[in-house]
């Protein structure tokens, strides 16, 4: 899904002031100011990561390359 960047911002913002009501030992519960971006508040208090999963590397990643894929030809310029 595209977000718009200030957006995106905003919504990361909600989610750190969220992780640290968490952290102060406030109460799960939602400032009026942050009303708009709750759900990113929330997963921020929660503990929640923020954003997409990361893509996840392979443990065999080596055996899946060899030395075409990563070398530049003899013969290229």
């Amino acid at each position: 899904m595209a977000v718009a960047k200030k957006d995106q911002e905003r919504i990361t913002y909600a989610w750190m002031y969220g992780a640290q009501t968490r952290k102060d030992g406030k109460e799960r519960s939602v400032p009026e100011y942050w009303t708009e971006f709750s759900e990113a508040w929330l997963q921020g208090f929660d503990g929640v990561r923020a954003g997409e999963p990361l893509p996840t590397v392979s443990d065999n990643i080596e055996a899946e390359l060899n030395d075409s894929a990563v070398n530049k030809p003899e013969n290229a310029p």
